[in-house]
């Protein structure tokens, strides 16, 4: 594509020669003729004007004299898009002939099912989906427009329930179902249980790391974004446009309010609110308490030395005083 036509797809202003062709993308130092790459840091600045690229997108078109620039307000962004116009995955609408789909399956002629899916009983697929190799869809669930599932992703398996009695544990009826919005995104061999009674959802534009694990009843909010091996537990909400890191463990029945950001390795209690945001530790805090109590806990060595030390300087006056005449004491 012409630099000018890619310019046109992100809203972008060409300086230079808006006529030179472009084939791909690549990054700062490995980028080549025909190829394009983007800078939206100063401290990238050097490796920009020292790049092979046949075109830049950039925020500061002045800072690059002499260059095809492609001049944004988003570079990385723009960035995005181009690589997606320019790297379309061409993949026909078809279902591999090892897939196996249920006879009451309803599923869009404009869908691609990969090998070795399986596709459950009354189960919809709607328009332009992809499923790739492996992927487990049980009886009854719903895939919305759209919707990316990589290799091994797995939808309404039962939930996690039971009820304890005298002789052991009771399965709970796990009867409900699961909705997969529009534009959802769900990497490889993540997980999205069924609910007990109702349904569990992921809403519109949601977008799943690998090995991720979303309990019964949990209802997942829109545009939220989750990182690898997230566990999630029944009945949690996380509302709309949350972002949550990798490895966080959340208790049953937790809500997390729009907008609210937990990181990594974060410990979310049952029944905990998390209001809007950034959140991070074991439990889960606000960022800056969980920092005040990390500067403390850097700080613990040098507490006991000087714990210590006291103790040696009180164990010294309380001789000397031992020693003395009791009439000076």
């Amino acid at each position: 594509m012409r630099v000018e036509d890619l310019a046109k797809n992100v809203g972008g202003r060409v300086v230079g020669h808006a006529e030179t062709q472009i084939k791909g993308i690549a990054d700062l130092d490995h980028a080549g003729e025909g190829e394009i790459a983007y800078v939206d840091n100063e401290k990238f600045f050097p490796a920009a004007l020292a790049s092979k690229a046949s075109c830049l997108i950039v925020s500061q078109s002045e800072k690059f004299p002499d260059r095809t620039l492609i001049e944004v307000a988003n570079p990385k962004l723009a960035f995005a898009l181009i690589g997606a116009a320019l790297h379309r995955v061409k993949r026909e609408p078809s279902i591999h002939p090892t897939a196996v789909v249920a006879s009451t399956a309803n599923v869009a002629s404009s869908a691609y099912i990969g090998p070795q899916v399986t596709i459950g009983e009354h189960v919809t697929v709607g328009e332009n989906c992809v499923l790739h190799p492996g992927v487990v869809l049980y009886d009854g669930v719903t895939i919305g427009n759209r919707v990316i599932l990589h290799a091994g992703v797995c939808i309404g398996a039962d939930g996690f329930g039971y009820v304890r009695h005298e002789l052991g544990y009771q399965k709970f009826p796990q009867i409900g179902t699961v909705v997969i919005e529009d534009d959802v995104e769900m990497g490889a061999y993540t997980c999205v249980d069924r609910a007990a009674l109702g349904r569990t959802r992921i809403g519109r534009g949601t977008k799943l790391d690998n090995m991720v694990h979303v309990g019964h009843n949990c209802d997942i909010g829109e545009r939220v974004v989750i990182a690898a091996q997230t566990g999630i537990s029944g009945s949690v909400v996380i509302e709309d446009d949350c972002v949550i890191g990798g490895q966080v463990g959340f208790g049953d029945h937790t809500r997390v309010q729009k907008g609210a950001i937990i990181g990594s390795k974060a410990g979310i209690l049952p029944g905990k609110i998390v209001r809007p945001g950034v959140w991070w530790g074991i439990p889960v805090q606000p960022l800056d308490q969980y920092k005040r109590m990390n500067a403390h806990l850097n700080k613990l060595a040098e507490m006991r030395d000087e714990i210590k030390q006291l103790r040696q300087e009180v164990a010294e006056l309380k001789s000397i005083k031992s020693a003395l005449p009791k009439t000076s004491q």
